[in-house]
Parts: C-alpha cells; structure tokens; sequence
C-alpha cells in the first residue's frame, strides 16, 4: 500500500495509468465514491497561498464525504513555534492525511519521517507531483494513448517543469523544456528523467531555443517568476518573451494543445488569444486537479474502493 506521495516517483508506470483511471471513474461516476472518505479527517497545511491547491482539496474531500481541515501560518511558521516533527506527530493523533504546501521538499521529508499517516505533497520547491497527475489526466481525455505525445514546456525551469517532466518520462511521452540559459530544471532531476524516459521508449530534451518545441502536440506554460522569488514580471520580461506561448508559436510548432497550470499572468507567458482560443484545456485541467487529487486520497486512505 502506498505510504505517501512526496515526488510522484513513488508510482510506476502501471499504477499511475492505474490511478488515471481511478480519477476518470471518479470524474464520470461521483455518486459511486460519494462515502469513500466517510469518517476520515483530512488536515491541508498551507506555508504558501493557494486558490486551485485549497479550493480542489477542500471540495474535493468533501465530495467523497470526507472532512477537509484547513491549517495555514496562524500558528506560526513551521519549524518556529514548534518543530516539523511535533507538527508530525500531533497532527497524526487526530486526522488520517495531511496534505502539505510547503517552501522546502525537506519539510516534507521531516513530515513523512514522523508522520504515522500519509503525507501528500501538494507543492514544495522540487515538485508538484498532483499538477502532473492533472495535467496527464487531461492529456488523457484529449489525447487518449499519452505515449504518442511530445510535450514541450516553454518558460522557467522549476518544481512544475519537474514533475511534468518525471511523469512524461515514465508515461513514455517525449519531453522538451525550453527554457532561457541560466533557468534550465535542476540538472540532477533532469538526469533522473531521462534514465526513466529510456526505459520507456521516450526521450528527455532540454533546450533554450524555441524550435525545440516544433512538432509537439502540447505546450505548456508557466508563471515566470516562480512563487517565493522577489523578481517581478517587468523584471524577466525581456529574457521571457521569446518563449511566450502565443498564435504564432502556436501554428509554428504545430500543437493541438496547450496548458498551463495557472494562476496565468496574461500577455506575459501567455496571451489571452490562447488561452481562451479553441486549444486551450486550461480550465479542464484546472478542474482535473480535484479528480486527481481524489484518486490518490482514495488510494492511500480507503484501497478497497481502488
């Protein structure tokens, strides 16, 4: 049984494919899943802000008939007023999950660590293993067989870019991150995903020109400054731009799709002809965050529905 899910690495290729179709049963068939968390209490701690984060866990535990308690900074940043491992370990007295926004993957280890119930991340600065849970979900629906797919991200480099990456690579679909010199992934996950990626017949490609991402079926973008980063937009714009997902680069690159995870800063990573155009599976990806989210609550907390 899965303990937690911290990096998205704890699955392979046959139980996410597994969980994607326990999301898709979920999404079309609620009322079979409406007790699946009957009696469970599930604590979401927040060290960042969030709409799409809080608002899908939130409503989507309540839609299996689970109780959602919202924890955020009130009671003192973590690590200050108490330790993460005290956090860990009252925390597991009372609820049956925790589902963690955090600034570093090291407090979500130190959670695991002591936790005697299972951790979620639900971002941290390496990853954000449950917007790439949505966004295959979504590609899915569109696309059907993701193995076929080439991805292209354009943008910054950062926790996003990784598990995309990670999970495109362990899907089969091939994998390109355009992204300006200096704001490549991190070298180390890189490597990771293009051992993975070999293993399953696709590839991993990180580039900083644009016509990398010619031939994709998928574009995907990002904010530019990266949540915690004191850069504003105006700041980065000159070294963005080139990679902002337009009409042109659109027809350039041949995509049928394009994604972002939101929150969406318009005319600057994407316009808004794209986002609202015909391509883009923006808001149905958005939504996917709660049916994702709920297949893996359900996996970890109550199997027997799984």
């Amino acid at each position: 049984m899965l303990q937690h899910f911290l990096t998205g690495l704890e699955l392979d290729q046959a139980k996410i494919l597994k969980l994607l179709q326990l999301a898709q049963n979920i999404k079309s068939q609620p009322q079979e899943y409406a007790n699946a968390l009957t009696g469970k209490s599930i604590v979401t701690l927040y060290e960042k802000p969030s709409l799409r984060t809080r608002l899908s866990f939130d409503i989507g535990i309540n839609k299996l008939g689970g109780h959602a308690v919202y924890l955020d900074q009130q009671n003192g940043a973590m690590g200050n007023r108490e330790s993460v491992k005290d956090f860990a370990l009252n925390i597991s007295a009372w609820a049956d999950g925790l589902v963690a926004r955090v600034n570093h993957h090291s407090t979500l280890n130190t959670l695991a660590e002591h936790a005697s119930i299972p951790v979620v991340n639900s971002l941290c600065d390496l990853y954000h293993p449950c917007q790439a849970l949505a966004d295959f979900l979504t590609l899915q629906e569109v696309h059907g067989d993701v193995s076929q797919l080439k991805l292209a991200y354009l943008g910054e480099g950062n926790n996003v870019t990784h598990s995309l990456m990670l999970l495109a690579a362990t899907l089969g679909s091939d994998f390109v991150a355009v992204c300006p010199k200096g704001h490549s992934p991190d070298a180390q996950i890189v490597k990771q995903a293009e051992q993975i990626a070999a293993s399953n017949g696709a590839s991993v490609l990180i580039s900083d020109r644009v016509e990398a991402a010619v031939g994709a079926n998928v574009l995907y973008a990002d904010t530019w400054v990266s949540m915690g980063n004191n850069a504003c937009l105006e700041q980065v714009k000159q070294t963005f731009m080139p990679y902002q997902i337009n009409a042109a680069l659109v027809q350039k690159t041949g995509a049928s799709t394009v994604l972002h995870c939101q929150p969406a800063h318009r005319e600057y990573e994407i316009t808004s002809e794209v986002m609202d155009g015909k391509n883009s599976k923006i808001i149905q990806q958005a939504e996917n965050r709660m049916h994702a989210q709920n297949a893996l609550l359900v996996s970890l907390l109550n199997p027997n529905y799984v």
